[in-house]
């Protein structure tokens, strides 16, 4: 499913045009994007928390030529899936 598509669906559950689902699913992916940004954390009871990791810097090597290169410090997304997701999952 991609963000048309869950626009849609939403557009069809809470009875309102696509366009302002569309609007609504911008909104909310903005508003988990700020947030992550200023390290917050976000949590969605019965769905899960997003949580912003660091990466160590840390040494790796080049796949094609097998040269040893330094891979910088840098901060990534982590989700973690709330009990009611995993249940519904299995």
């Amino acid at each position: 499913m991609n963000k048309t598509e869950l626009a849609a669906a939403v557009a069809d559950k809470a009875d309102i045009s696509k366009d302002k689902a569309n609007e609504v699913v911008t909104a909310i992916t903005d508003e988990i994007t700020a947030a992550l940004a200023r390290d917050d954390t976000v949590s969605l009871i019965g769905f899960g928390s997003f949580v912003r990791r660091q990466r160590a810097a840390r040494k790796g090597k080049n796949p094609q030529t097998g040269a040893e290169i330094d891979i910088p410090a840098s901060n990534s997304v982590g989700f973690k899936a709330g009990k009611a997701l995993k249940e519904s999952v299995n």
